[in-house]
């Protein structure tokens, strides 16, 4: 209940288009992050559920991380700020969701089906199984790169690491993901190979 009324600020209706430019310059918190929320929630829940493979987890994390983008407000009224602190909440709230469910194995059929439409025109089922199967910081790096469109030294912030630490991890996991794309195309050509000869 308290974060229900804690978020009505940021998702009410105060009269701001969602093509509507942000400024730190006058404008109240309600106003700002509404607009954000609006922008922003979305892209949000998909980077948090391709994090945690749980749509509804990822939908409660971003939720949380608008609240505690709120408060941050107040004490840096400045948009950019307030989307950089957005990606590294829901970059924290998604490793606490990870910690909890350690050794719970992969998501059940219903939560695979949600992620399936979550994830929908990001990639191949394929690459997205195989984005699943990186370490957690390796998916991380390639989520808020290439599915958020940050830049280095933006993920850099979001997890805590520094720049060169994310390039590191960005191409060990471009790497681990060809090679997890390969495998099924390589078994696929000797399934062929063995029919026809058959």
């Amino acid at each position: 209940m308290r974060r229900a009324r804690q978020l009505q600020g940021v998702r009410g209706d105060h009269g701001i288009r969602g093509d509507q430019s942000v400024r730190g310059d006058g404008l109240d918190a309600d106003h700002s992050l509404t607009t954000l929320y609006m922008t922003h929630y979305g892209p949000l829940v998909r980077v948090a559920a391709l994090l945690v493979q749980d749509l509804t987890a990822a939908e409660e994390i971003v939720q949380d991380s608008f609240v505690a983008a709120h408060a941050a407000w107040r004490r840096r009224p400045d948009a950019d700020y307030a989307l950089a602190c957005l990606h590294r909440c829901v970059v924290d709230r998604s490793r606490a969701v990870l910690r909890g469910r350690m050794g719970a194995g992969p998501p059940p059929a219903d939560r695979a089906a949600a992620l399936r439409e979550a994830s929908a025109g990001l990639g191949s089922s394929a690459f997205i199984w195989a984005l699943w199967a990186l370490p957690a910081r390796q998916r991380e790096v390639v989520v808020l790169r290439y599915f958020a469109d940050l830049p280095d030294t933006q993920v850099a912030a979001a997890t805590g690491i520094s720049p060169s630490a994310v390039k590191i991890q960005t191409a060990r996991a471009m790497s681990s993901l060809q090679a997890g794309l390969e495998g099924p195309v390589r078994a696929g050509r000797r399934t062929d190979g063995a029919a026809r000869s058959s």
